[in-house]
């Protein structure tokens, strides 16, 4: 699961990236709204955790934006204690959720969980799509319980293309969200992990789920009937 923080106090960003990393989330950061709204616009994340107030654009007008750009990305908003009514108007808008600060980890964590389960539209562990399954704790995918016997890239790659089912996604896309935009990879290393994944899959008689979209990226759908 990718998290984007956006956040314009270095310690306490700091300490949210750190906490976030030690339970198994890629984190990625930034503490200005308008790099904020550049980096969620990318479609590549499951969770936002944004502060309200940011240089530049702050936490409403990017969810606002966010929203009129038909972007459903979970959020969960920060704010400070006496703000009630920043805290309306993000939910407002299309907010998730919201943090008080200052507040303990354990309900941080709480929350993100939280979310990240709705988005799933799951139980914590288990992701269906067909019969193809995907269990988090395990990082492993099955079709009709024969496990895929999966490396983590490969698992984070179905993972991403099964949250976002009969949906394109494109190379960019895929590339941002498993390798990040630091990576000296190219764009094509997309192509060569959709290939091992694929023959992962021929051997359990489902590749026909992962469907080329030419010159633009991959989409995962049961095309069996189209």
């Amino acid at each position: 699961m990718k998290i984007l923080v956006v956040e314009d106090d270095g310690m306490l960003r700091d300490a949210i990236n750190s906490v976030l990393k030690g339970e198994g989330y890629n984190v990625e950061e930034t503490d200005n709204g308008d790099e904020g709204l550049f980096l969620a616009a990318q479609e590549i994340y499951d969770l936002l955790v944004l502060d309200i107030m940011l240089p530049g654009l702050n936490g409403l007008g990017i969810v606002q934006e966010l929203r009129e750009k038909n972007i459903q990305v979970p959020v969960l908003f920060l704010t400070a204690k006496d703000s009630i009514e920043d805290r309306v108007a993000g939910l407002n808008i299309g907010g998730d959720d919201y943090l008080v600060k200052p507040f303990a980890v354990a309900e941080l964590l709480a929350r993100v969980k939280a979310l990240l389960r709705r988005k799933a539209g799951s139980s914590e562990e288990l992701v269906v799509y067909k019969n193809i399954s995907l269990h988090h704790k395990l990082q492993e995918a099955y079709y009709e319980s024969m496990p895929m016997g999966l490396t983590a890239k490969e698992y984070e790659l179905i993972e991403y293309l099964i949250l976002n089912r009969e949906r394109i996604l494109t190379r960019e896309q895929i590339f941002d969200r498993l390798w990040g935009y630091e990576s000296e990879s190219s764009y094509g290393i997309v192509d060569v992990y959709v290939h091992h994944l694929r023959k992962k899959m021929l051997n359990l008689g489902c590749d026909h789920f992962i469907r080329t979209v030419r010159g633009v990226g991959y989409m995962l759908k049961d095309d069996r009937h189209v």
